[in-house]
């Protein structure tokens, strides 16, 4: 290789480096909203996005707020490129749970139970599952979802509050 191929390559690696670090904070939490809070989506399209920059480098405004426009048109387009697929896929479904397996003491009573929550759940809105799946799923602290979620800590707590509030409502407890 090249010295000149060598610098323009670390210089290319270098830009793209300063693209991510001053853009990928703020498309992240745009994709959030616009995945209603499915991290694993927002974070495929990001990367995706962060992808065709990187493909396009060449062609990429070297203004900041042209760069940021470009890198937002084009999340904003993989967004709904993603939507559409979905729309002409059959409709995806969780994977079951294949650890569990029930034992002997298991009763209907206790499926009958297990449904409820999950359907319980389910009718939570999609910032309060967020929150309940990282803090009881995932295990993180207050203060991990908060920076994870890009919000406030106090909201954290009252999206927990207000999201068990209604999961003992509809459970009838």
């Amino acid at each position: 290789m090249t010295i000149t191929a060598c610098d323009d390559r670390l210089a290319a690696e270098a830009r793209m480096t300063a693209l991510h670090d001053e853009h990928a904070p703020a498309l992240l939490r745009f994709l959030l909203r616009l995945t209603r809070g499915e991290r694993q989506t927002a974070e495929d399209m990001l990367q995706e996005t962060m992808l065709r920059a990187w493909r396009h480098l060449d062609s990429l405004p070297t203004e900041h707020d042209d760069s940021r426009r470009w890198l937002f048109t084009v999340a904003r387009r993989i967004a709904i490129d993603t939507v559409r697929r979905r729309q002409t896929r059959p409709v995806e479904i969780g994977l079951t749970d294949l650890t569990w397996v029930p034992d002997s003491v298991d009763s209907i009573g206790t499926a009958d139970a297990a449904e409820a929550i999950r359907l319980a759940f389910q009718a939570l809105t999609p910032t309060h599952r967020t929150v309940l799946t990282e803090i009881y799923v995932h295990g993180a602290g207050l203060d991990e979802v908060a920076e994870r979620l890009g919000i406030p800590v106090g909201t954290v707590k009252s999206r927990a509050h207000y999201a068990l509030r209604s999961l003992r409502v509809a459970l009838g407890a």
